[in-house]
């Protein structure tokens, strides 16, 4: 859906709070109801619930890949973009809304440095974003198609699963999409119900033929893009739009890839592995932080970065003594430990 069809709910500017919920009241449908209350501010901090609460913990500043500037997040995948568009002449961009530079202003100033040709709008139509990007990357471009949303991604999911993903195996490898990049923004924001926060990677996760990836931040985002880009076979790379401008790095200017399918050990431990990846690899630093405070227990903390195909080696490579992992893409990690801590 276009721009103008898409609406985030921003609850920051809401006068209505939810309450009631698990107390057990009824409606007269005999079902539960959430009670709304005028305001929230009489609620204390501590009975306050953020959907989106972490600290963000930035990576080191790389040296390895020359001049350095700081970007947050969409811009370093606007970098990516220029620098593909830049050095390969078959690259084009397309999407809804990417020629004035997108919701989220990943491709803003790219259609007039190179062309209405070469970033260009779509019709709304997943399903035919996802076919033409298709066709383009079989016909020998390098295709970089988004989806405005990852929650709008669905209506493309015969052409990604049944066609991009199956196309060299069922060519017997005379053809396939290999040149073909599906970026969308994902999930939650603390706002934006339903339809502007999901994260549907455990869709595709089963589905051989494709890649997925996605980053934890700015530095990351650029090199996992740009090999995304580069790679042989088609990729789908999920971009944490609350990190879009929260998430601020050095970032090299220059092209740099990060190899796919490379999980990095960002903490050892040595009684628990914690896997993640995105925004929640941020969260879950602080849980390992809090677990080793308050528990004693010593966390590793993985981010698996690609989703499929993920990197075995790196998680399973564990001391036999350390029988104990846990995947986590969900908030509700972190208030364990204060439910444990308050003895409940």
């Amino acid at each position: 859906m276009a721009a103008s069809a898409r609406f985030f709910i921003r609850g920051a500017n809401s006068k209505l709070s939810i309450s009631g919920v698990g107390t057990g009241v009824q409606s007269t449908l005999g079902g539960g109801f959430l009670k709304l209350s005028p305001s929230s501010n009489s609620r204390s901090k501590t009975q306050r619930r953020h959907a989106a609460h972490f600290t963000y913990h930035p990576d080191p500043v790389p040296t390895q890949y020359g001049t350095t500037q700081k970007m947050n997040l969409f811009q370093s995948v606007t970098s990516a973009l220029d620098n593909t568009l830049a050095n390969d002449p078959t690259a084009v961009i397309f999407g809804e809304d990417v020629a004035f530079g997108g919701v989220f202003r990943c491709t803003v100033g790219l259609r007039d440095k190179y062309g209405k040709d070469r970033v260009f709008n779509t019709p709304l139509c997943e399903q035919g974003i996802v076919g033409f990007g298709i066709g383009a990357a079989v016909a020998g471009a390098t295709a970089i198609a988004e989806i405005q949303f990852a929650d709008y991604i669905y209506p493309a999911f015969d052409q990604i699963v049944n066609e991009a993903a199956k196309y060299r195996y069922r060519s017997g490898n005379l053809f396939d999409c290999g040149n073909l990049t599906i970026r969308a923004p994902w999930g939650c924001v603390g706002h934006g119900s339903l339809y502007h926060s999901q994260s549907p990677e455990a869709f595709f996760a089963h589905c051989p033929g494709i890649k997925i990836v996605i980053p934890r931040g700015p530095v990351q985002a650029k090199g996992l893009l740009l090999s995304c880009i580069a790679d042989k076979n088609p990729c789908i790379f999920f971009e944490p739009k609350i990190l879009y401008r929260a998430a601020v790095e050095q970032v090299p200017v220059e092209s740099y890839t990060i190899p796919l399918s490379e999980a990095e050990v960002l903490q050892e431990g040595s009684d628990l592995t914690l896997v993640a990846w995105g925004t929640q690899i941020h969260v879950l630093r602080e849980v390992a932080n809090m677990a080793q405070e308050k528990l004693g227990v010593s966390c590793e903390v993985i981010d698996l970065r690609t989703i499929l195909p993920w990197d075995v080696e790196t998680v399973c490579k564990v001391p036999k003594t350390r029988t104990h992992a846990v995947t986590s893409q969900a908030a509700r990690v972190k208030s364990a430990f204060h439910k444990n801590k308050k003895g409940k």
